[in-house]
Order: structure tokens, then C-alpha cells, then sequence
């Protein structure tokens, strides 16, 4: 059976195994860049760059990124999904190339600019592809399902750095790892070509017809297309498409300075401020200089990338964890939950640092992990589906882009100011986070709603029937039981069946 013929399960699954194989290099790009950082033959290369030029090496694939996710507001709405990750495949591609043939600080940032430029497409796209493509009752689980794909990513980036650490007296020690980027990338943009976009783009383009096939293969009848259960989906799916685009805002900039009925200007700040709030909540202090924090821990080089792989093994499992509880917990919960959490985990880990002895540091190092545990089971994940979720139809695409380049510009500041801010008031930079972390605990409880259980039609009830700011909170603290009591029964996503 040809990829372009299945339906059903297996065509979620197809869906599943492009979006995840994209996930995976993201979590792979992520992963890689650290362990290089102190890698002899890389320093030699690049003349012993300073602490600013190694943030500002590590940090502009995140401005690339950024501007990636930018790009994909207008081309996901217009070439489709499927179209906009081949792209980013393929831009991802060259900046591999580019960073792998450096010999040069220019040559890298241009590198890892064009590489990040790539994956802010594809972490635009992926998201709201999947999405469209799934039931309410999966949703959340494939995409953290896509997460721990995203921390495999990382897990191979960081056993490829600790093996070829062995050879580190030759540029191959780092110029191959930068390279397998490519891998991941062709992996990914292989099996696009034979798999359809989701009914919902193709309705908003006015491509009904291909619409109803693409239902009837999602509901395994792609040999009865006029089956009366696809014409129904089907005609739903229409009318709640069209119903939300004269709800909600115009799609232009200035609309989001109006009120509209669907809530459009809340709920793109709310997709957004999830991305917000995970960079902000110091992951990426860690993951992006594991192993120098490691080894400023007085453990060796050695030691240091052993302790990062591992971590990262935590964190995929963790992340996998979280699969179980993302329905039954609901989005609300577990970043309120995780938010507490972290912020602990950062405080220990910064009194630990500033005591300064050897049995403090071992300290210091169970609570990194810790925390890369609470973050695998909570923040990894929801911040990716809940814009793909929260956002309209309309404005779904968009307001990924929204939340995408806003969780790669901070992302940009966080891992450009890292070097220089442990360098400045060492341990103390923890704190920070910490603080942060504590404050996104009442963000998350007074501003948040529960989207699990959800169809993406509910979701649009749910913000319609909001009509003053005390209901609003009402319904947000209610959280999954209501969601699940009063749109449970939605089969798929794409239905419209409430």
C-alpha cells in the first residue's frame, strides 16, 4: 500500500511519523551545538572565540528561527503545511552545509542563521498540521508523542558529541554532527509528497472537493467518498469553517486591535504567551550549555558529557511520561504544576552552586535533573499545541507564527545573554529564572483555559459563550472536566460534532 492510498489510523500515522521526523531534527539542532562549544579542534578552528562569541554563534540560529517562523505566517496560509516543511526542510539543509564547511565565526552564524531560518518554518508548520489532522481525543498525546521524538533528537546529538569527543583533536569531531543535520531533514521531507493537507486549509482555500477526500480518508472510506457520515462531517466541517471567519478578525494586523466575538486578539496572546513563558522559565540555560555547566561543577570533560546524555535521556522519557497525563491532567494543570516546579528545582540548583563545595555540587546536579524531569512531563509540550489549538481557524496559522517567533526571539536572548550573565554573577543567574518561573504560576491560574478534550470547534464555542471577564475565569478554572463533560463526545477534529 503506497503512502499516497492510506487512511484511517494509518494516515494519522504517516502524519505523525513526517511532523515527528521534523521534531526530531529540531531536538537534534537543539542538542548539538553545546557539546561542540569546548571541543578542541572547534576552538582551534574558530581562534578560542570568547564567551560573547560563542552566545552570539549559539544564539543566531535562534534570530534565524525567529525570522523562519515569520515567513511561515504567510506561506503555511498560502502553499499549505506540507509544502511550508519541505521548505524548511530544504533551507535547513543548506545551513547545515554551510556550518559543516566553516572555517570561519562569519561562515557559522551565516550557518546557523539559514539553519534556524529552516526549522522556524517547520515549528510554525508541524504543530498546526498536526492538529488539523487529528482527533480531539489524540491531539494532545501525538503532539507530546512529536516532543519526545524532539528529545530522541537530542539524546543521538548529545552520544554523537560524547563518542566523537574521543577524536576531538580532529575536525571531523564536530564537523559531522553538524552535517547529520541533513539526514534527519531528507527523513522528514521524504514522505510529504504522498500525504494530503488537512481538510480545514483546503476548505479555507476554497478546495472543498479534495476536502471531502481527504475526510473520507481519514475515516477509512477513501473507496466512498459520498458515504452519508463523510457528506455530513464534511458539510460541518464547512460550516464551521465559514461560521469562524465571519466571527472572528479580519485576517490583518490592525484587526487584533478590535474585540470580535470569538476572542481572536486573547487567544493569539495566550498561544504566544505559552511559548513565553517555557523560554523564559530557563530550559534553555540548560540544554543549550550542558556540558560547560557541568564541567564549571568541577566534574571533567568526560564526566560532564555523560551526565548531559544522560539528561537528555531523562528528559525523553519524562517527555514520553507526560503523554500519559496531557488528557487527564489537561494543558492548565501541568503548566501551573510544572511552572511551581521549576522554579524550586532553579532556586536549589542556584543555592548549590553559590555554597561551592564538592557535596553542594552533587546537589546542584540532581536538581538539574529534576528539572529537566518536571519540564519533560509539563512545559515541553503544551506550548507547542496549545496556539495550534486555542487559535481560529483564521487566524490558526498566524497565530502559531505569533507563538513560534516569540518562543525563538526569546529564546535568541536567553541563550545570547547565558555566557556572560553565568560569567557576571555566577550562580545568582539561576535565581532570575526562578523568580520568573514563580511568577508564570499565577499567569498560568488567573489568564489560562483548558483546552484538552476539546474539538477545535469547541474550542470556538467555548471562547463565544465568554461574555465578561468573570466568566472567563469561571471557565478557565473548571479546566478539563468541563471540556471533557460537554465536548467529549467530538470525534474528530475536523467534524465539527459537538
Amino acid at each position: 500500500m503506497g503512502l499516497d492510498t492510506l487512511q484511517g489510523n494509518r494516515l494519522v500515522a504517516a502524519v505523525t511519523f513526517a511532523t515527528g521526523s521534523g521534531f526530531l531534527l529540531f531536538g537534534y539542532d537543539q542538542g548539538v551545538f553545546g557539546g561542540l562549544i569546548e571541543n578542541r579542534s572547534f576552538q582551534e578552528t574558530f581562534d578560542n572565540p570568547s564567551s560573547v562569541m560563542i552566545g552570539q554563534i549559539t544564539a543566531t540560529y535562534d534570530l534565524g528561527c525567529f525570522f523562519g517562523a515569520i515567513a511561515c505566517m504567510a506561506l503555511g496560509d498560502y502553499f499549505g503545511r506540507r509544502v511550508a516543511i519541505a521548505l524548511g526542510c530544504a533551507i535547513l539543509t543548506v545551513g547545515a552545509v554551510l556550518q559543516a564547511a566553516s572555517y570561519h565565526s562569519a561562515q557559522m552564524i551565516v550557518g546557523r542563521f539559514v539553519a534556524g531560518f529552516g526549522n522556524g518554518i517547520n515549528t510554525t508548520a508541524i504543530p498546526v498540521w498536526q492538529s488539523e489532522m487529528s482527533k480531539p481525543s489524540h491531539r494532545g498525546r501525538l503532539i507530546v508523542l512529536q516532543l519526545a521524538l524532539n528529545q530522541l533528537g537530542n539524546v543521538t546529538a548529545q552520544w554523537l558529541n560524547f563518542g566523537l569527543g574521543f577524536i576531538d583533536h580532529h575536525s571531523v569531531s564536530w564537523r559531522f554532527p553538524l552535517a547529520f543535520q541533513i539526514f534527519y531533514a531528507v527523513v522528514s521531507a521524504s514522505t510529504l509528497p504522498w500525504l494530503p493537507d488537512s481538510p480545514r486549509w483546503l476548505i479555507q482555500r476554497n478546495r472543498e472537493a479534495e476536502a471531502r477526500v481527504v475526510l473520507a480518508r481519514l475515516y477509512n472510506k477513501a473507496s466512498t467518498p459520498d458515504d452519508p457520515e463523510v457528506t455530513e462531517i464534511h458539510q460541518a466541517t464547512i460550516q464551521a469553517v465559514h461560521h469562524e471567519l465571519e466571527l472572528s478578525a479580519a485576517l490583518n494586523w490592525r484587526a487584533l486591535l478590535h474585540k470580535d466575538r470569538l476572542h481572536t486578539t486573547r487567544r493569539v496572546l495566550l498561544g504566544a504567551g505559552t511559548q513565553f513563558m517555557q523560554q523564559w522559565g530557563g530550559i534553555n540555560v540548560i540544554v543549550y550549555y550542558l556540558p560547560v555547566i557541568f564541567t564549571s561543577l568541577n566534574v571533567s570533560r568526560t564526566m560532564s558529557l555523560i551526565l548531559s546524555c544522560c539528561n537528555a535521556m531523562n528528559l525523553m522519557f519524562s517527555t514520553c511520561a507526560g503523554a500519559a497525563v496531557i488528557e487527564s491532567l489537561g494543558r492548565k494543570k501541568l503548566m501551573f504544576l510544572g511552572a511551581l516546579g521549576q522554579g524550586v528545582c532553579l532556586a536549589l540548583v542556584a543555592g548549590s552552586l553559590g555554597a561551592d563545595t564538592e557535596q553542594w555540587s552533587k546537589v546542584a546536579i540532581a536538581f538539574v535533573f529534576a528539572f529537566y524531569t518536571i519540564f519533560g512531563l509539563t512545559w515541553i509540550a503544551i506550548p507547542w499545541m496549545y496556539p495550534a489549538e486555542v487559535n481560529t481557524q483564521q487566524w490558526r496559522n498566524r497565530g502559531a507564527g505569533i507563538a513560534t517567533a516569540t518562543n525563538w526571539i526569546c529564546n535568541y536572548a536567553v541563550v545570547l545573554a547565558t555566557p556572560v550573565g553565568i560569567e557576571q554573577i555566577a550562580w545568582r543567574y539561576y535565581l532570575v529564572y526562578a523568580a520568573l518561573n514563580f511568577v508564570f504560576v499565577g499567569v498560568v491560574w488567573v489568564f489560562y483555559v483548558e483546552t484538552a478534550g476539546l474539538s477545535l470547534e469547541g474550542v470556538d464555542e467555548l471562547f463565544e459563550r465568554m461574555g465578561s471577564a468573570a466568566e472567563t475565569l469561571a471557565l478557565g478554572v473548571c479546566g478539563v472536566k468541563a471540556g471533557k463533560e460537554e465536548w467529549g463526545s467530538s470525534e474528530w477534529v475536523e467534524g465539527g460534532k459537538a
